[in-house]
């Protein structure tokens, strides 16, 4: 049985007059977990970035492809982030047991985290087949094919990421990492680096007219008997995760889609500077991790009254969104780096050095700023309705992250005179 991590040990108490005898004072801001870990995401992102680059021209014979997989790598990330984060509050209330069990905690979390991942991949096909008609995206792809790419591919990486999310609770609890600091970027990360190369691997399923709809036909009726078994068989906790989780997870969908959508309305002019897609994948993942870990952190205090629900940012809140923008930046600006130089290894044109990190931290600063707002009155929101912060906070932040740095992004190309 793994060990718990109590609450003692991710707290400082002492006694002050303003908070009263023995209450809990402020977390200490491990900032150096959480740059290794955004630091790790960084690199992988750079790897994602090169392989959608590299993908460029698959990804444009199939119409809407590019508009559906950022949203469907980001939905991963998204639904066990989210179970991430409610662990993470069971390891800071020392509640938590790493037990597989249907009747634990940890079990419940495993279940919702891939029924939501089998049902919303599903829902994700519909939505984008939806958002290129309504946008004219000239020859997408059929429903069928929307269907097998995004369910497909949604089901089998969730199996590796809901590994990564496990074996960072259980890391947090055995080895006294503080989770609100590594889930978010590593469960990101580890979304990017399965989620599209199994998309690449199952499109040739969705080439063929005549696998594609019988193979349409198995996925969404999987779809459909998966939300009906866990609505109507599991406990009243796996229902509540499942109730509150699905409806977050349908806007950030969208939000996804709209990103999308900007994407592809720049499809020329990135296939005329490949290495701005080496670049969007890091930027994209760095900006909503900086949003989930302030959410998480946010969420844990809520849950342990270290921070009241107030609609002005106490002092403690205060001090954590200035913490995130002083991980942010510097590394807003590596990612560019990097996706520069890997950009350069692979022989893809680019703006070169200075217009990419130029690009990252002007469209960053705003992005951040954007994260911060979401993260805290996200969380505050969801906490005064009775919700969990923890299942609303990071779906809402990284997919208000995935719109918004997308258009910062773009806005920034376009100041700095690159668009």
């Amino acid at each position: 049985m793994a060990r718990t991590f109590p609450l003692l040990e991710s707290l400082r108490l002492r006694r002050t007059p303003e908070r009263g005898r023995g209450a809990p004072e402020e977390r200490h801001w491990t900032g150096a977990q959480s740059l290794v870990a955004l630091g790790l995401l960084a690199l992988v992102s750079v790897v994602v970035g090169i392989l959608l680059g590299a993908s460029a021209d698959r990804l444009e014979k199939l119409g809407g492809l590019l508009l559906m997989v950022p949203a469907a790598i980001a939905l991963q990330g998204k639904i066990f982030g989210a179970l991430g984060s409610r662990l993470g509050t069971a390891i800071h209330a020392g509640t938590f047991r790493l037990s597989l069990r249907p009747a634990t905690v940890v079990g419940q979390n495993i279940l919702a985290g891939l029924a939501l991942s089998v049902v919303t991949s599903a829902v994700l096909a519909m939505l984008a087949k939806a958002t290129a008609e309504l946008f004219n995206i000239a020859e997408s792809m059929s429903l069928a094919a929307f269907v097998v790419i995004s369910t497909l591919g949604g089901v089998v990486s969730s199996l590796f990421v809901v590994v990564v999310a496990l074996g960072m609770a259980a890391g947090s609890a055995r080895f006294g990492w503080d989770p609100d600091n590594v889930t978010a970027p590593l469960v990101t990360a580890a979304a990017d680096v399965i989620t599209l190369p199994v998309l690449l691997l199952v499109v040739p399923l969705a080439e063929s007219a005549a696998v594609t709809g019988a193979v349409a036909i198995v996925c969404g009726a999987a779809a459909a008997v998966t939300a009906a078994g866990a609505w109507r068989l599991g406990p009243p906790s796996l229902r509540s995760i499942l109730r509150e989780s699905f409806g977050v997870l349908v806007v950030a969908i969208l939000f996804d889609l709209v990103a999308g959508v900007i994407v592809e309305q720049q499809e020329a002019f990135l296939g005329r500077l490949p290495s701005l897609l080496v670049l969007l994948p890091g930027y994209l993942a760095v900006g909503g991790a900086l949003g989930g870990i302030l959410s998480s952190r946010l969420a844990s205090e809520l849950h342990l009254g270290l921070i009241e629900p107030a609609a002005l940012p106490g002092r403690d809140a205060r001090r954590e969104v200035r913490n995130t923008f002083l991980m942010g930046l510097p590394v807003l600006a590596g990612t560019a780096a990097l996706a520069h130089g890997a950009a350069r290894i692979a022989g893809l044109a680019g703006p070169g050095a200075g217009g990419m990190i130029g690009s990252a931290l002007l469209g960053g600063v705003a992005a951040v700023a954007v994260a911060s707002f979401v993260a805290y009155y996200g969380t505050i929101l969801a906490e005064r309705v009775g919700l969990d912060p923890d299942t609303y906070g990071i779906p809402l932040v990284t997919s208000a992250m995935d719109l918004v740095g997308a258009l910062t992004l773009v806005a920034a190309l376009a100041v700095l005179g690159i668009l």
